[in-house]
């Protein structure tokens, strides 16, 4: 067999697990509370393999061994940020955030969470946080598809349409009919595959140049502040990177996986486990971007698009079925975001738009499958904008995780953390907080300091300040924060 026929049957192994696992979960799916939460039932082990994979997307695999190989360890610096900002979700926000949404009337989405807890009458705060979320993700659902199209017409010489379309059916197959459930336990697959993947490419990479001495000095033969955290990188970049880590209280398609613990307890093993996943798996991608940095010094090879180091060292590396299965690691990471993503656009639909203007309340199976037409939807119109791969949409998808960092995170903090805020409050932070962004990185200044510092900064100061003169005591506001701590507590 040639080596693509080998790489094809590995894929296809890959993507036939994949549909075993949502059959799996459709079986177990009975209600919208199954559909969108898996029954608040999730293990912490699951629970932190799915927020990882469905956190890293293709980036882990692709652009940051790709950053190293370019510029060196100072690329590092945005996966030190984002490790440190996830430790600190899993240790403050996803024991607070598990507890709070159940006592505020068994909230399953962010945005019902917040007019829960705020108890917003008007109803804006919902719609304002389930728009922005569809809009955002639909585009960034989109950008997943599209990168899914682009992985299979350079990886296999297959038109972008076929990629694009047969990644598309598959996502959308098991999340239609799986829901969370069938989300949470493909990405529990697709980690695994991932960290295997990362571990041995830049391993079998190192034995190859006999050892890490001789990688160290292969690397230095290129240039040697490649090995520094800190040659070519000035502060306020430096700061710039490592803020990304900022974003994540504030990302639903991750904390969601805290509302699905089981119990709060469970967020100590979910945080071991995932952070110790997460830094293997970043560590292997920046070790992958430095050993090809002096694999192919050695080898005389240039690579003409750096981000495919990591594709390339396997392929030279392994036998063609475990290059395949390397291959399928790339793929699930651009997978396991889209299908986390599609459920997050889902529960935005029927939990918090359409539960609004409907005029009777819907059956639990009726709601599974609204929960189902939602996923349908938002997947069809994401591959229509997918079709055309140019115009805007990867520049909307490269400040998508500033705009919801700067806009739900500092409302998702207060809201857990400050018993003052008010509704009105939480919403002028937010639509200020987006605003920031935008205009940051329009006007850019987005080359000078990463917009979600700004934004973060300016959603802090407008929520205080609003909320300083809106807020209003309430007996059940503060009933319910007193009993959220003392749950998250225990």
């Amino acid at each position: 067999m040639s080596d693509l026929t080998y790489q094809y049957i590995a894929v296809a192994i890959y993507f036939a697990g994949m549909l075993v696992i949502g059959w799996y979960a459709f079986r177990q799916t009975s209600d919208l509370d199954d559909y969108m939460l898996a029954g608040r039932g999730l293990r912490p082990g699951v629970a932190a393999l799915s927020a990882g994979a469905s956190d890293m997307s293709g980036w882990l695999l692709l652009g940051l061994p790709g950053a190293i190989y370019v510029a060196g360890l100072v690329e590092a610096w945005i996966a030190i940020g984002l490790t440190i900002g996830a430790w600190l979700n899993w240790k403050f926000v996803a024991p607070r955030l598990r507890a709070y949404t159940q006592v505020a009337n068994n909230s399953i989405t962010v945005p019902s969470f917040l007019e829960n807890r705020l108890r917003d009458r008007s109803r804006l705060l919902r719609v304002v946080s389930g728009v922005i979320i569809l809009v955002f993700f639909t585009f960034y659902v989109s950008s997943g598809i599209v990168a899914g199209g682009v992985f299979f017409e350079e990886s296999f010489g297959s038109t972008y349409l076929f990629g694009m379309l047969l990644v598309a059916g598959v996502v959308l197959t098991y999340t239609l009919f799986g829901g969370f459930l069938g989300a949470t336990l493909t990405d529990v697959a697709q980690g695994l595959l991932m960290a295997a993947a990362l571990v041995a490419v830049p391993i079998v990479a190192i034995f190859s140049l006999g050892g890490w001495g001789e990688t160290t000095a292969a690397i230095s033969e290129v240039d040697p502040d490649r090995l520094s955290l800190f040659a070519g990188g000035s502060i306020v970049g430096i700061i710039s990177a490592a803020a990304w880590g900022l974003g994540y209280p504030g990302q639903p398609h991750i904390i969601v996986r805290f509302m699905a613990l089981r119990s709060s307890a469970d967020a100590k093993a979910g945080r071991r486990i995932g952070i110790g996943w997460m830094i293997l798996c970043s560590a292997g991608a920046i070790l992958t971007g430095l050993v090809g940095i002096g694999y192919f010094q050695r080898s005389g090879e240039t690579l003409a698009n750096p981000e495919t180091v990591f594709l390339r060292l396997s392929q030279i590396l392994f036998h063609p079925f475990i290059a395949g299965l390397v291959l399928a690691a790339v793929l699930a990471a651009i997978m396991s975001t889209i299908s986390s993503q599609l459920i997050v656009c889902s529960s935005a639909l029927v939990e918090d738009l359409y539960k609004m203007v409907a005029k009777r309340s819907a059956t639990p199976r009726q709601q599974v499958v609204l929960g189902r037409l939602g996923v349908l939807v938002v997947a069809v119109v994401a591959s229509l904008l997918a079709l055309d791969p140019g115009g805007t949409i990867l520049q909307l998808v490269a400040f998508a995780w500033a705009g919801f960092g700067a806009s739900f995170g500092p409302a998702v903090l207060l809201a857990l953390f400050w018993r003052k805020l008010s509704a009105t409050g939480a919403l002028a932070g937010m639509v200020a907080g987006a605003v920031t962004v935008i205009v940051w990185n329009l006007t850019g200044l987005s080359d000078v300091m990463y917009e979600i510092v700004p934004g973060f900064v300016v959603n802090v100061i407008v929520a205080v300040v609003v909320s300083t003169f809106t807020y209003r005591p309430d007996p059940a506001i503060e009933r319910e924060f007193d009993e959220a701590r003392e749950m998250a507590a225990a």
